[in-house]
């Protein structure tokens, strides 16, 4: 039973994504829907956390807003609305979840990871 489901999820993933990991800025281009108009907004920001596996796996990215204000968005991983995420900078972080950032003021300084 469990292969059967590990079967249906691989047709549903995506394989155009690259490798994501906390830490990481990353512009997030997304089809949004206005009316009967379509467009592509982008949403650029660092991951603080990548959950889940398979079909339900989803990465959250946090960035800093207008006046100070800070703005999370979560993804799927298998959302047919995104278009393509581009790594800016990959992130050297000792944390899965980087829930300590959301107190942080001001601008967040991640180091850089040697590649």
């Amino acid at each position: 039973m469990d292969q059967y489901i590990r079967a249906l999820e691989k047709e549903h993933m995506r394989e155009d994504i690259p490798e994501l990991r906390p830490g990481d800025t990353v512009r997030v281009y997304v089809r949004v829907r206005e009316g009967n108009k379509e467009r592509t907004q982008t949403f650029e920001g660092f991951i603080i956390r990548i959950r889940g596996s398979g079909t339900g796996r989803s990465f959250t990215v946090r960035r800093v807003g207008a006046a100070g204000v800070g703005v999370e968005r979560v993804f799927p991983f298998s959302c047919p609305s995104l278009e393509k995420v581009q790594v800016l900078r990959r992130g050297k972080v000792r944390r899965a979840k980087l829930y300590y950032l959301r107190d942080v003021k001001g601008k967040v300084k991640i180091k850089e990871r040697r590649s």
